[in-house]
């Protein structure tokens, strides 16, 4: 089965599995979820990913899910920004803050997959991916 966004799949996976207090969550593979699971993982929303050889062809990432306290998640909010039909991009004076800064953007720049801060700092833009906080 094709999906027509995968990214926003792997992000409602992930907004599920936390809503359901699970400590991991299974996701198609690709090299742009990898990129993405290594920011949230660098940024401290996720404990760990790791990339598997599922039954099919297709490879599968496990993302474990990072709580603190009595189940209450590292990660409040989950959002595409950039979707097939509508792609945004930002130059790297309009990267947008998130929250005030206790969130991230997720660019993707010509260097690789990374956070807004990291890419105004490289002074680059790029394809906004998602909000996270």
């Amino acid at each position: 089965m094709s999906l027509s966004d995968p990214i926003a799949d792997m992000l409602t996976r992930i907004r599920n599995a936390i809503n359901a207090r699970h400590d991991f969550v299974l996701a198609p593979a690709s090299r742009i979820k990898i990129s993405i699971a290594k920011v949230l993982k660098e940024e401290g929303f996720i404990k760990d990913y790791e990339v598997l050889k599922g039954n099919t062809p297709q490879r599968v990432i496990k993302i474990y899910l990072s709580y603190a306290g009595k189940k209450e998640s590292m990660l409040s909010g989950l959002q595409r920004v950039s979707k097939p039909g509508l792609r945004v991009y930002c130059r790297k004076g309009e990267i947008p803050r998130v929250y005030g800064g206790l969130g991230i953007a997720v660019v993707s720049t010509s260097q690789g997959v990374m956070t807004g801060q990291g890419a105004w700092k490289k002074g680059l833009g790029g394809e906004l991916l998602c909000y996270v906080w």
